[in-house]
């Protein structure tokens, strides 16, 4: 961000990015606490762990489906009226599901439906927030910024996770949902109070700008090259390892209190991650930042391992290291590679790529376990962490990416 004079906001003077910071963390803590209370909601109403993965996906598919268009709309408006739009739909929704538990009215198709109204929100929300991240800061700034906006997410997703637990237990699913809905419309007011940055841009037709987003996506070789690392990564390192780790922990350790131990070390490997990154600076933005996603290996190979609950929850948090570290690198080389004009698009076509296969990942998990038994299916995801690094790291606009000096 600059001033009528040109010159760069310091980050402490940078409005945008606070409120942005402010609305973002406001409503993580209520998006966190809400799975435990759906999950819970469906649980209390008779429902079995079917019908939660079908609410799950029922929101997944209008986000993966939509992305693209979102991203064609967060670069046509201005990026904050379109996250107040977003978050509008899902303070209704959510607001919604609140009175459908509260009345004891709870049906299936109704949940469905709420939950893709969640998931098409999202589809609009995420490129206009990466984008307006992006345009909040100056290159200059960027590093840092990143890093401070990964960790405020970071650690409002862990204590929203824990509040959504005490509430749930104390009160009920229904005021979870009702304090979900009140994030929202609070996130909604902090961005209404944003200035808008630049001029609107002319229109072209829809057609045409997925085209120019497309374009600008296909035509980096180390932007897809590294979309298509994080596409593995997620698949078997998030979407496969959900299913596995719990599996493992299950049979192994000492079932759901141990996954939930393992799942929180990883939480706060991220936010140590998130708090290095503000201080460091690596040179080489992508060689170190796809090295860093190699511990996310470590878990399941920990747990193929036999390893005890000590060493798979180190394991975890340098996983969680690895991915801020990723984060915060990649953050900083879209913003300083991309045109302004172009990112929420670009970020579309990335978010799309990077985690379209996580739910295919989750999917064939337990089937590969019981085909190729537990350890070896996580021998093989630890594997294809790995694999799907060194390839990258083979390409040579991946190798010689480095930040800008100043």
């Amino acid at each position: 961000m600059r001033t009528g004079t040109g010159q760069p906001v310091g980050l402490r003077q940078n409005r945008n990015f606070w409120l942005q910071v402010a609305g973002a963390v406001i409503s993580a803590l209520g998006t966190a606490a809400a799975p435990v209370a759906t999950a819970f909601a469906i649980l209390y109403a008779g429902g079995s762990g079917t019908a939660i993965g079908l609410v799950s996906a029922s929101g997944t598919l209008p986000a993966l489906l939509f992305f693209v268009i979102g991203g064609v709309v967060a670069d046509r408006l201005p990026r904050h009226h379109v996250i107040v739009a977003a978050n509008l739909v899902s303070a209704v929704a959510q607001a919604v599901f609140a009175v459908v538990v509260f009345t004891h009215s709870v049906r299936l198709w109704e949940l469905v439906l709420i939950s893709a109204a969640n998931g098409l929100a999202i589809a609009f929300r995420m490129p206009a927030t990466e984008g307006l991240i992006m345009r909040s800061v100056d290159r200059a700034h960027a590093s840092k910024a990143f890093a401070i906006f990964r960790t405020a997410l970071n650690g409002a997703q862990v204590a929203g996770a824990a509040l959504g637990g005490v509430v749930v237990s104390s009160f009920g699913p229904g005021w979870v949902l009702a304090l979900d809905a009140t994030t929202f419309v609070i996130a909604c007011g902090l961005s209404v109070l944003m200035k808008a940055e630049g001029r609107l841009r002319r229109r072209a037709g829809m057609v045409t700008e997925l085209k120019e987003g497309w374009g600008e996506f296909a035509g980096r070789r180390w932007l897809w090259s590294v979309v298509v690392q994080s596409a593995v990564v997620n698949a078997v390192g998030v979407g496969a390892f959900m299913v596995l780790g719990a599996l493992a922990a299950d049979r192994r350790l000492g079932g759901a209190r141990d996954w939930g131990l393992i799942l929180s070390c990883d939480a706060i490997g991220m936010i140590i991650g998130g708090l290095l990154m503000v201080r460091l600076r690596p040179r080489r933005l992508l060689v170190s930042g796809v090295c860093a996603l190699v511990p996310l290996a470590l878990p399941p190979a920990a747990f193929a391992l036999g390893s005890s609950l000590v060493v798979i929850c180190v394991a975890s948090l340098l996983a969680g290291v690895g991915v801020e570290v990723f984060g915060v690198n990649w953050m900083t080389t879209l913003r300083q590679e991309v045109p302004h004009e172009k990112f929420s698009r670009v970020a579309a076509y990335e978010a799309l790529g990077s985690f379209g296969l996580t739910p295919l990942g989750a999917a064939v998990a337990g089937p590969a376990a019981d085909r190729f038994g537990l350890a070896g299916t996580l021998w093989c995801a630890a594997g294809a962490i790995v694999a799907a690094t060194a390839l990258v790291l083979t390409v040579p606009d991946v190798r010689k990416m480095e930040r800008e000096r100043g």
